[in-house]
């Protein structure tokens, strides 16, 4: 039985793609970075979970150890191409049979984000290192939605992202049925590199739209600076993150998030999630 190791396994694509894989009779081992709730959920579900420091390459190798193929994903923190590294090596040791690579849409060699930039790092460490390896190159997540829903609730669409600025947001929920479904047949993804949108482009005017008419609701765009932003979701001061918005404010300027693609459609076989469908999916969080 092959046995497949999903990083990030508490995540938003993690937890997700360790389900689709049970479900599919796989063997899955579930990496986290710590004890919790979550982890003993995965564990409850039939996962194998390891706690590890995927900056620790003795811990990486264990992870590692007898695994057919692996979902790489580093959280949005310092420290992804030391973990890339990392992680490159002890693949390489375990001779797996691909890596599926959680990288960004915009990735390129002069990146304004430190952390976009990195992932294209990121993607050339794999690449130099001769593992098996498909870059996934995703735009914005649906999912970021949640992440305001207190704000949502009280009719409030916040974002510090001009209201003409347009992408295609994605479900997390998909993503993790395209890398399960990569995993499972390797040898159809090796050297793949797949821009990954939602099923519909929008501006954030429309979004704010999208969510009025689907919850009942007037909700209200409300543009603010990307300091306001951190501080409205409850994480103010934090320099990274900061630096991380304000690029990707630049990168939508620029229209690099523009686009759409069937890539996901072929890859699992059926329809992507659309922005009303996910809003329904979590009306009791929006709307209560």
């Amino acid at each position: 039985m092959n046995t497949f190791l999903v990083t990030a396994a508490a995540g938003d694509t993690g937890s997700p793609t360790v389900k689709f894989l049970l479900e599919k009779g796989h063997k899955v081992r579930a990496l986290v970075r710590r004890e919790d709730e979550r982890a003993a959920k995965l564990r409850a579900s039939g996962a194998e979970v390891v706690v590890a420091d995927m900056l620790q390459l003795r811990q990486m190798r264990q992870a590692l150890e007898g695994v057919t193929a692996a979902y790489f994903c580093y959280p949005l923190a310092e420290g992804l191409v030391e973990a890339t590294a990392i992680f490159a090596q002890a693949a390489k040791e375990a001779k797996i049979k691909l890596v599926v690579n959680m990288s960004q849409k915009q990735s390129r060699p002069d990146a304004t984000s430190p952390q976009t930039l990195k992932h294209w790092i990121a993607e050339q460490v794999l690449d130099w290192s001769g593992i098996p390896t498909a870059h996934l190159r995703v735009t914005l997540f649906a999912d970021w939605l949640l992440y305001s829903a207190h704000l949502i609730r009280g009719g409030r669409y916040v974002t510090p992202f001009d209201p003409d600025s347009r992408f295609a947001p994605i479900a997390a929920a998909d993503i993790a049925r395209v890398v399960a479904s990569m995993l499972i047949e390797p040898g159809k993804h090796v050297g793949k590199i797949y821009s990954l949108h939602g099923p519909v482009e929008y501006s954030h005017a429309e979004i704010a739209q999208v969510l009025a008419d689907t919850l009942g609701k007037d909700i209200q765009f409300e543009h603010v600076s990307v300091d306001e932003f951190l501080t409205q979701l409850g994480i103010p001061e934090n320099d990274f993150l900061r630096l991380h918005f304000l690029a990707i404010k630049q990168d939508q300027r620029e229209r690099l998030l523009e686009g759409l693609d069937e890539v996901g459609i072929e890859i699992i076989g059926q329809p992507l999630t659309t922005l009303p469908q996910f809003i329904e999916q979590h009306y009791d969080l929006l709307a209560s």
